[in-house]
């Protein structure tokens, strides 16, 4: 087994601790790893990235080469852009989608979105909303590697002694909001993998979770959303759009797309 990630964002968004998490999952899991130095700019604002390289073998370099990388995972989505050449053909892209404008020259923050739901595995979602639906902004971190866990060789049981350790100093509540933006954003990503298996396009996945209660995610009804969506795409994306507030991810929304 193998799995090599490109961690990527920008400096302040807690790529250390996505790295941190991962790591030490591997190690509880009895598995190798090498992580390559964090590059770039390291102040805030400053894009950074980082290597990481998952194995039960030895692993002899700390690099990925381009096109071998299984999951290039990102806090910020522009930042996706920089690394798709490591990205290999069926790896899969799990990108937070609020844009951190850190240049003056940013692209329009549309064409930067519709540019990662452009790829073929694309796994896009609001992490901050996550997060502020416990009143963490800071663990925005921590719904990215939530949604990403259902293609990680992790489970996300994997992780919570890792983020009972990390935030034990900062008390209980620290420690129980920070589990619960986990297991909120691992619902996310496996409702979102389930559409993706289920040949649902990613745009319209998007459409649909963008429009959902982000603590209502329910992976089991993944199959009805998809007949619906696969089915009827542009009528259930004309209802979505329409929709002025959040509405939860339940069988009344599956039958009102149809």
């Amino acid at each position: 087994m193998k799995y090599d990630i490109v961690l990527a964002g920008v400096g302040g968004q807690g790529i250390l601790t996505i790295a941190y998490l991962l790591d030490n999952a591997a190690v509880n899991k009895g598995l190798r790893f090498k992580q390559a130095e964090v590059h770039g700019m390291a102040q805030r604002g400053g894009a950074v990235y980082s290597h990481m390289r998952i194995s039960d073998e030895e692993i002899i370099s700390d690099l990925i080469p381009e096109g071998r990388a299984d999951m290039i995972l990102s806090v910020e989505p522009l930042e996706v852009q920089r690394y798709l050449a490591f990205l290999a053909p069926e790896g899969v892209v799990v990108s937070n989608n609020q844009t951190f404008v850190n240049i003056p020259d940013y692209p329009d923050e549309e064409a930067v979105i519709d540019a990662v739901l452009a790829l073929p595995n694309a796994v896009l979602f609001n992490a901050r909303a996550i997060a502020m639906a416990h009143k963490a902004p800071r663990a925005q971190n921590v719904a990215t590697v939530g949604a990403a866990t259902p293609f990680l060789p992790f489970s996300v049981e994997d992780f919570e002694p890792i983020i009972r350790g990390l935030f034990e100093k900062k008390g209980e509540k620290v420690v129980e909001t920070n589990l619960a933006v986990l297991r909120d954003a691992h619902n996310a990503g496996m409702f979102y993998k389930k559409l993706l298996d289920l040949g649902v396009a990613n745009s319209t996945i998007y459409c649909l979770v963008r429009k959902l209660v982000v603590t209502s995610y329910n992976p089991e009804l993944a199959p009805a959303f998809a007949e619906v969506l696969k089915a009827t795409p542009e009528k259930a994306t004309a209802y979505l759009c329409a929709l002025e507030e959040p509405v939860s991810c339940d069988q009344e929304l599956v039958q009102k797309l149809s």
